[in-house]
């Protein structure tokens, strides 16, 4: 994520040790939002360029593909004041997966996979956000792969802000969240000699996203 160096009051401050993991909050228990993040409220949109929307999954039991979506669409708006108010919509296009290998990428927008030709959309929207920790998110929404729309939960850290040598103004965000592909009718495969199969189930969805404040209409 190119996040510009221009000092801002609301950019994470650079630590020189790794922070520790935010500790799990007691049930029902309430995080207060930074009252600084209140200047960030508004829309915005994923900046393509900067950002990658991606997935991880293990092949042949032994190592790890990875993959991401060059082309998508989204809709963001953030609440710096009430979280629970924010809310995302984004829409990948199916075709645009890229692994790095041109055999593979054809595999997968094909009916064993993603089915591209009947469903050239893969989509996702938000229905409720929660702060749950300093700088950390939990937003769930509905992921729909194949014309299946399945409940899905986001962790999302807050990277920082800045505005950049242009006068655009950007935010920054991490997220993941692992999936069953079963869920969403992705069921092809194939078994290994050893044992096991050559795709797994269990599928890590990765959000590195860098947005840009939208402009509100004069």
């Amino acid at each position: 994520m190119n996040l510009f160096s221009r000092s801002s009051l609301l950019r994470r401050p650079e630590t020189p040790t790794e922070e520790p993991t935010a500790a799990p909050m007691a049930a029902g228990a309430a995080v207060p939002p930074d009252p600084r993040l209140a200047a960030l409220t508004g829309e915005w949109m994923i900046d393509p360029a900067h950002s990658r929307i991606g997935f991880s999954v293990r092949h042949a039991m032994v190592t790890t593909v990875r993959g991401a979506f060059l082309e998508y669409e989204s809709r963001l708006y953030f609440d710096g004041r009430r979280p629970e108010l924010s809310r995302a919509e984004i829409s990948l296009a199916t075709a645009s997966v890229d692994t790095g290998v041109e055999q593979r990428d054809a595999h997968l927008v094909g009916r064993d996979f993603l089915d591209a030709r009947n469903h050239p959309r893969i989509g996702f929207v938000s229905d409720g956000v929660q702060l749950v920790g300093k700088d950390v998110y939990r937003m769930n929404g509905n992921l729909t792969i194949r014309g299946i729309a399945r409940p899905v939960t986001l962790d999302l850290t807050y990277i920082g802000y800045v505005t950049d040598p242009f006068g655009y103004e950007r935010v920054g965000f991490d997220g993941t969240t692992t999936i069953n592909r079963s869920d969403w009718g992705l069921t092809y495969n194939a078994r290994l000699a050893e044992g096991g199969a050559m795709v797994s189930e269990r599928l890590r969805l990765q959000f590195d996203i860098a947005a840009i404040r939208t402009p509100t209409p004069a």
